[in-house]
């Protein structure tokens, strides 16, 4: 799949904090010293990793849909890579924004 046809795309982020001050969840990888925003092509991918994603306990999360494109922008504008992750984590494709 070219990654410019994704743009139109639908795809699903953990948002934390939802209805407040509202992020995306992302990650660090010590490893590779990387940046990321978990993202998934299914909700029910997402709402079955982002159970097992490290998450700080006083914090909301929920599964929201966003369009690629939009997400592209923000992670560009924050520092951030995207990983489509399958519902066990793997990593399905990188993208920089």
């Amino acid at each position: 799949m070219n990654e410019n046809s994704d743009n139109g795309s639908w795809v699903y982020v953990a948002v934390e904090d939802p209805g407040g001050n509202e992020k995306f969840m992302g990650l660090y990888d010590e490893k590779t010293r990387i940046s990321y925003i978990p993202a998934f092509y299914e909700k029910e991918d997402a709402m079955a990793c982002v159970i097992n994603l490290p998450r700080s306990p006083e914090k909301k999360y929920e599964v929201q849909a966003i369009l690629l494109e939009e997400l592209k922008k923000d992670a560009r504008n924050n520092g951030f890579l995207i990983f489509m992750l399958d519902a066990e984590g793997r990593i399905l494709k990188q993208i920089q924004p």
